[in-house]
């Protein structure tokens, strides 16, 4: 049996999208036992991923080199017996700590100085491998064959149950009237950030039409969504800071429609097969787009798109100004 350590990435969307790798790896080898290293925060969308045996939260800080205490890590490792490791990221930190535990086949694309540590070295073509699930799913490959067919779905798994309790929680009313998540943060930057104003538009809109609005997000994003709040009367359920990562999946699970900038909450909201608004600014859709057939991509490759610039260095915003909330509310109306 092959068993896969895999460091995982750090984004919330880009492990959504590590699932694809998780079920590939799954259709080739069935028995294969597939652990998954990664930082705590992500560990919520691990345990909805049946594909995943084990889950191991890494105790170091974001960008710290944290060299002893990786080698040491790795050196508990060992004694697991792991036959391959899959490293999703390209940094020379990803690389210790599977070297360490002696791990024989150490898979990964070229990157920072990592010759030695990464023995199964894949050279990165993005002009074929333009998305990031498809990279990831190519490592999960024997070297040098090319990805063939379609690239799995990433599907989580909600927890009915604990949606309800939630309910309850947050003191949201039990209704059957149609459920509206917005999504208007990104943790990236401003630059795919679809303007509060409009997003409080539509949710006026929705809201006008009967359905329920609920605004989801972390601490950072609940400046917007107070913006919002304020622009609606107070009438969205707010979740932004509220909730932990696996709360918001289960909440997530009850709308009919989510409405989303690039972000991870985007690939979650596909992930748990809602229907889909997903709305690009100075990210390209054609790099991460939602892994939903039926995702509506909002984006308008202007001249300066994509520029994956934080801020835009224009300083005028076009790529997100320029999408008016009637042609969402357009789609919004179709999903009804």
């Amino acid at each position: 049996m092959n068993k896969i350590l895999v460091m995982g990435p750090s984004w919330v969307g880009d492990m959504v999208l590590a699932q694809s790798l998780f079920k590939q790896l799954k259709t080739d080898q069935a028995d294969c036992e597939i652990t998954v290293a990664a930082p705590a925060w992500t560990l919520p969308l691990l345990e909805r991923m049946p594909e995943v045996t084990h889950a191991i939260a890494l105790p170091f800080k974001h960008g710290d080199l944290a060299l002893r205490e990786r080698f040491k890590l790795g050196r508990q490792l060992a004694k697991q017996g792991f036959t391959q490791a899959i490293l999703l990221t390209n940094s020379l930190k990803s690389a210790i700590l599977p070297w360490a535990a002696d791990i024989p086949v150490r898979t990964g694309f070229k990157g920072e100085m990592r010759y030695g540590l990464v023995n199964d070295m894949r050279p990165l073509d993005k002009s074929v491998l333009r998305m990031t699930v498809e990279r990831f799913v190519a490592l999960g490959l024997q070297k040098n064959k090319p990805l063939a067919g379609q690239i799995p779905q990433p599907v989580l798994r909600a927890d009915p149950e604990h949606a309800k309790t939630l309910l309850t929680k947050f003191s949201i009313p039990h209704t059957q009237r149609p459920v509206l998540g917005l999504c208007p943060g990104a943790e990236y930057g401003d630059a795919k950030r679809w303007p509060a104003e409009y997003y409080a538009e539509v949710a006026n809109h929705a809201l006008n039409q009967g359905w329920q609005v609920w605004l989801f997000g972390s601490v950072k994003d609940q400046p917007v969504t107070v913006t919002i709040q304020q622009l609606t009367q107070q009438r969205c359920v707010d979740l932004a800071g509220q909730t932990k990562l696996g709360e918001a999946i289960d909440l997530m699970s009850l709308c009919h429609t989510v409405i989303s900038n690039d972000s991870g909450l985007m690939h979650v909201a596909a992930a748990l097969d809602k229907k889909l608004i997903a709305i690009y600014g100075s990210s390209d859709p054609k790099h991460t787009p939602p892994m939903h057939p039926q995702a509506v991509i909002e984006y308008l490759g202007l001249e300066c798109s994509p520029c994956f610039e934080r801020v835009c260095p224009l300083g005028h915003l076009n790529c997100l100004k320029q999408i008016k909330p009637d042609r969402v509310m357009q789609h919004l109306l179709i999903s009804a």
